[in-house]
């Protein structure tokens, strides 16, 4: 390794911070002013699809991976919303742009990143396919957090993602975040009745 140049994988490393300042452009159409950020969305879903996979008996630590590898594009992407999306904004393969981020990198790393973000997108293992549920399943928890701060426009979000969730693991998950309130934890961790009467 150490005859190895890192200068592109070093690169890589600044571009990659470019995403906690890249924010998920979806939910200004909802009516929210200072989303989350790519970073911290991909953060969460890293997060759930360990949980996820976990209950499903596949590879927590493969799945998170491939969370938060999942939309690493995006830092020369954007995040492009479906609306976006429909007029051809971002319309670039992730395999591709992962090609190009990852060009003179050393052969092991560029091999590696390459593969998780292909294994991702294909959503043939089961890793891949909790790693995707857990995309959903973050971007509704965020939805039912923006909606709690009064933004009724994260109903479409809320939604959306649980429509598309597939695994059963991930399917009860959600349903029992639906039945929740974003404090509920709080309460019962302080000893407090929920809102919702647990």
């Amino acid at each position: 390794m150490a005859d190895q140049n890192l200068k592109e994988v070093a690169h890589f490393l600044w571009e990659a911070g470019t995403l906690k300042s890249a924010r998920r452009t979806g939910w200004w159409m909802a009516g929210v002013r200072d989303p989350e950020s790519v970073a911290e969305h991909a953060w969460r879903a890293s997060v759930i699809a360990s949980v996820i996979a976990t209950l499903e008996g596949a590879d927590p630590a493969r799945a998170a991976h491939l969370a938060v590898w999942h939309d690493s594009q995006e830092s020369r992407t954007g995040d492009v919303n479906h609306l976006g999306r429909k007029y051809g904004g971002s319309a670039a393969d992730p395999k591709d742009v992962t090609e190009g981020q990852t060009a003179g990198m050393p052969e092991v790393l560029r091999a590696a990143v390459r593969a998780v973000v292909a294994e991702y997108e294909a959503r043939e293992t089961p890793e891949a396919v909790c790693a995707r549920d857990a995309d959903k399943l973050e971007c509704m928890l965020q939805g039912l957090e923006y909606k709690a701060q009064g933004y009724a426009g994260a109903q479409r979000w809320i939604d959306n993602s649980r429509a598309r969730v597939v695994t059963e693991s991930g399917q009860r998950l959600a349903d029992e975040l639906l039945a929740q309130g974003p404090l509920d934890w709080l309460r019962e961790a302080m000893g407090e009745k929920s809102e919702r009467g647990q």
